[in-house]
């Protein structure tokens, strides 16, 4: 398990971090989302030894993290940093070497990345040759070709169609199952809602929300409900303590002030006709990110 406790990071008179305690835990995906300037891309350089925190700590599963053992960390920076007149090819299996891996590991493990990746095709191209999208794809196979027994990517979906997005999930997910704590930051909520176990919402430096993706859904979903009925639901309106947020005749998601409330709604919709549907609404990330950074 990664885990950050207390960390602080200022620059100068500006306090970028504040107190910021999480965890990675390993085989999961975590993502870590926030608006620009939140602090993600600080956060994750302090992970990386990139920069030393003012306070705080960072360890690996209890202990602390030492040089040697951040080699086994994969990091892929906000700022991409392949070299753009060398082959894509060669570059990673010079990257994996740099990690320690023979140069035989490191050639089978860059042809096996990069087919996984669809850039075997592509692999005696310089990277400057490669559209945005398929210098991500290779940026993504540099964080990978040493087996990382960390991983830590910061965008790793910026600039890729929705098919290559596809197949990044495919790559960090299988990286996930052996193991490894994945960390990774992203903009697009939706891609972020789909693939992580585990989420860490940042705000102005601070934490403001963290957990699984389920039970961060179930926390903030108050006592919202969706109901579906085979007649027509506008009795709900006049029904105390509950406030309708979509209708459409049979359909209506609602709020009710207490779970006592819930319970007589139900019951008055079966007393009324046959119920099709009554689930709890939870809400998406999107709803949650809004709610705890506001």
């Amino acid at each position: 398990m990664l885990e950050l406790d207390s960390v602080s990071r200022s620059f100068g008179e500006r306090r970028v971090l504040h107190d910021v305690s999480f965890t990675v835990a390993r085989g999961r995906m975590t993502g870590f989302v926030g608006g620009n300037g939140a602090g993600k891309t600080t956060t994750m350089r302090v992970m990386m030894g990139v920069l030393a925190p003012d306070s705080g700590r960072v360890t690996l599963d209890g202990s602390p993290i030492s040089t040697q053992a951040r080699t086994r960390f994969g990091y892929m920076p906000e700022e991409r940093g392949l070299y753009p007149k060398m082959k894509v090819a060669e570059q990673i299996t010079y990257l994996g070497r740099l990690h320690g891996l023979s140069t035989e590991r490191a050639k089978a493990n860059t042809d096996a990345l990069l087919e996984r990746l669809g850039l075997g095709e592509r692999s005696g191209d310089t990277v400057e040759s490669l559209s945005l999208g398929n210098q991500q794809r290779a940026q993504i196979a540099a964080a990978l070709v040493h087996e990382p027994e960390v991983l830590i990517l910061d965008e790793p979906f910026s600039g890729l169609d929705p098919l290559a997005v596809e197949v990044v999930l495919g790559v960090l997910k299988d990286h996930a199952a052996k193991g490894a704590p994945v960390l990774f930051s992203s903009h697009q909520l939706d891609i972020v809602e789909r693939l992580c176990d585990d989420l860490v919402v940042i705000a102005d430096g601070t934490i403001r929300a963290s957990g699984s993706r389920e039970g961060l859904r179930e926390q903030h979903s108050g006592n919202r409900h969706e109901l579906q009925v085979a007649g027509d639901l506008g009795w709900l309106r006049d029904e105390p303590g509950v406030e309708v947020l979509e209708f459409d005749g049979g359909y209506a998601v609602f709020d009710c002030d207490s779970q006592e409330t819930t319970q007589r709604v139900l019951r008055s919709a079966i007393a009324a006709g046959p119920v099709l549907a009554f689930t709890p609404k939870h809400p998406s990330l999107s709803q949650i990110f809004k709610e705890v950074i506001q």
